[in-house]
C-alpha cells in the first residue's frame, strides 16, 4: 500500500466538510467564500497529488471504516479516476472564481443565495464520489449527491424559465436514477454483490441473457446522464437557462460523469464488446444529430448545448471500438472537452454581460469594442472544432486512426461521421463568431465593464486548453497507460480483492492489528505462566 493512500478520500471529505461549515455560516457571506475557495484549492492539490501518485504500482485503495471489499465501501484511485479528479477539480475551482467575481460585480457579494456555496461544494463531493467509487451502489450515491446539488443550482433565483427547465432536468435525472437503481437490484439478485471487482468475477458465471439485460439497463441509465442520442433531448432545454457559472460546470462535468461510468462498466464488467454495435450507432447518431441541431441555432448558449451533445458522440465512438487505442483517444478527448466546453460557456456568460444577450440576431461588433473577449471565444472555438494543432485536433486524429485500424464498415462510417461533425462544428462556431464579433451591431451597445475575475477565470481555462496541446505527448502517453490498465481487468480485481473476494471483509490493516494484538496477548500469557510457581 502506497504512503499516498491517505490522499484518496480527500476529494470527497474536504468538500463535504466545507459544505457543512458553509451551511453553518450561512449568515456570513465572506466566510462562505473563503471556505469554498480554500476547500476547492486543497481538493485540487490532493487530486493532482493522486495523479502523480499513479506510478504503475496499481490503484490506490482505501477501505472506508476499515472494512475491505466485498463487504466494505472502497474508494479506488487508478489512472483514469485520478485524471478525471484532477481536471474536474481545476474546472470547479475556476468556475467558482468566475461566479464570485460575478457576484461582486452584481453587488450581491454580501447577500448571495445562502445555499449556493454548500450546494456547490456538495456537487464537487458528488463528482469525486462517482469517480472514486469501487461499487455500483456507491456510484449511485455519487450520482444522487451531485444531482441533488444540481437541482438546487439549476433553479437558483427561481425565475419561471429556470423552474420550468429545472423541472425537465429533475424528471429526466430521476428517471435515469430509477433505472440505475433497478439495475443495481438486478445485479445483486443475480450475483450476490454490487462490488465492481467481484461483479467482474461473477458476471461471466450467470445466465448470458441476464448479463446482457443488466448491461443494457446500465447503458440506458448512464446514456441518459451522458446525453447520448436519443436520450439527449432534455439537455439543450435545461442548461442554457441556468446562470453562466452553473451552466459551465454542468456542461463540462456532469455529462462526463456519465461517460466515465460507461467506460468503467464496459471495460471492467462487460468486456468482449457485446454492445459495441449499439454504441457505434448511438455514437454516430449523437454526433450528427447534435451538430445539425447546433447549426440551426441562433443563440450562443443553445448552440453550445447542441455541440456538447454532438461531441459526446466522439467519446462513445472511442469506447465502442473496444481497443486500447480507441479508449486512450476517448479518455484524451474527455479531458480536452471538459476544458474547452466549460471555457466556452464561461465566455458565453461574458458575451451576454457585454452585449446584453446571447442571441446572434442581436449581437455584433464585439471584436472592435471587446477584442480580448473575441480572442477568448475564438481560441477554444477553434479547439473544439479540431483545428490543428490544438488538442481537439489531436484527440480526433487519435479516434479516427483507431477507427480506421478497426477496419469494419461501421467504424469507417464513424470515421466519416466524425469528419463531417468536425466540419459542421467549425461552420457553426465560425458563424457564431462572425455574427457576434465581426458583423455590424444591429443597435448601439452600451459600454459594460467586464470584471477582471470573470475574464481572468475564463482566460486561465483558455491557456490551460492551449497547454493541453503543449503537453499532448505526455498526456496522450498517460491516457494510453490508463487504457492499458482498463484492459488489464485482473490488475484492478487483484488490487481491490487481494484474497479473491473470499475474505471476511476485514481490511489488511485491521487484520494486521488484530494479529498483533493476539500475538501480544499470547506473549503476556507466556510471561504470566513463566512467573507462576
Amino acid at each position: 500500500m502506497s504512503d499516498l493512500t491517505w490522499l484518496v478520500p480527500l476529494p470527497v471529505m474536504l468538500p463535504l466538510t466545507g459544505a457543512g461549515l458553509a451551511l453553518a455560516l450561512w449568515r456570513h457571506a465572506s466566510a462562505q467564500r473563503v471556505i469554498t475557495l480554500v476547500v476547492l484549492s486543497l481538493s485540487l492539490v490532493a487530486s493532482v497529488g493522486l495523479l502523480f501518485a499513479q506510478s504503475g504500482s496499481g490503484p490506490l485503495i482505501v477501505d472506508v471504516g476499515g472494512w475491505s471489499a466485498p463487504v466494505g465501501i472502497n474508494l479506488v484511485a487508478d489512472r483514469l479516476s485520478s485524471l478525471m479528479l484532477a481536471i474536474s477539480a481545476l474546472v470547479v475551482l475556476c468556475v467558482l472564481v468566475y461566479s464570485l467575481a460575478q457576484g461582486v460585480a452584481d453587488g450581491d457579494e454580501e447577500t448571495p443565495v445562502a445555499i449556493y456555496h454548500p450546494s456547490y461544494l456538495v456537487l464537487a463531493a458528488g463528482i469525486a464520489i462517482a469517480f472514486l467509487s469501487g461499487d455500483l451502489f456507491n456510484l449511485y450515491v455519487g450520482f444522487e449527491v451531485l444531482l441533488a446539488a444540481s437541482y438546487v443550482l439549476i433553479t437558483l433565483t427561481g425565475t419561471a424559465e429556470r423552474i420550468r427547465s429545472g423541472t425537465i432536468y429533475i424528471v429526466v435525472a430521476l428517471l435515469s436514477s430509477v433505472i440505475f437503481l433497478f439495475a443495481i437490484g438486478l445485479a445483486y439478485s443475480a450475483t450476490g454483490t454490487v462490488n465492481m471487482a467481484q461483479l467482474a468475477q461473477r458476471l461471466p458465471e450467470i445466465d448470458p441473457g441476464i448479463s446482457l439485460a443488466l448491461q443494457l439497463l446500465l447503458l440506458l441509465a448512464f446514456g441518459i446522464k451522458a446525453a447520448i442520442f436519443p436520450l439527449s433531448a432534455w439537455l439543450p432545454d435545461s442548461y442554457p437557462t441556468a446562470p453562466a457559472p452553473v451552466t459551465a460546470v454542468f456542461a463540462g462535468l456532469l455529462t462526463k460523469v456519465g461517460v466515465y461510468a460507461i467506460i468503467r462498466i464496459q471495460t471492467l464488467l462487460f468486456p468482449g464488446g457485446r454492445a459495441d454495435d449499439l454504441l457505434m450507432w448511438a455514437a454516430l447518431a449523437t454526433m450528427l444529430v447534435g451538430i445539425l441541431g447546433a447549426v440551426a441555432q441562433n443563440d450562443i448558449k443553445r448552440l453550445l448545448s447542441f455541440t456538447l451533445v454532438s461531441h459526446i458522440g466522439f467519446m462513445i465512438f472511442g469506447i465502442s471500438l473496444s481497443s486500447e487505442a480507441g479508449m486512450a483517444a476517448a479518455i484524451f478527448y474527455v479531458v480536452h472537452h471538459i476544458t474547452v466546453q466549460t471555457t466556452l460557456f464561461l465566455v458565453a456568460g461574458l458575451i451576454e454581460r457585454r452585449g446584453g444577450t446571447t442571441s446572434l440576431d442581436h449581437l455584433g461588433g464585439l471584436a472592435k469594442i471587446a477584442p480580448l473577449l473575441a480572442v477568448l471565444f475564438f481560441v477554444p472555438a477553434m479547439n473544439l472544432a479540431g483545428i490543428p494543432p490544438f488538442s481537439g485536433f489531436l484527440g480526433k486524429v487519435g479516434l479516427l486512426e483507431a477507427g480506421v485500424a478497426a477496419g469494419t464498415p461501421m467504424t469507417y462510417a464513424l470515421v466519416a461521421g466524425g469528419v463531417v461533425t468536425s466540419l459542421l462544428t467549425l461552420y457553426a462556431l465560425v458563424k457564431a463568431w462572425n455574427k457576434a464579433f465581426w458583423q455590424t451591431a444591429p443597435a448601439p451597445v452600451e459600454p459594460v465593464h467586464l470584471p477582471r475575475g470573470m475574464v481572468g477565470s475564463a482566460a486561465v481555462l483558455v491557456v490551460f486548453g492551449i497547454g493541453l496541446t503543449v503537453v499532448a505527448g505526455p498526456l496522450y502517453a498517460y491516457t494510453e497507460r490508463a487504457a492499458h490498465d482498463l484492459d488489464d481487468r485482473d490488475g484492478y480485481i487483484t488490487a481491490v480483492l487481494p484474497d479473491g473476494g473470499r475474505g471476511s471483509g476485514i481490511s489488511d490493516r485491521v487484520a494486521r492489528e488484530a494479529a498483533e494484538a493476539r500475538e501480544a496477548a499470547d506473549e503476556a500469557v507466556d510471561e504470566a505462566e513463566a512467573v507462576t510457581p
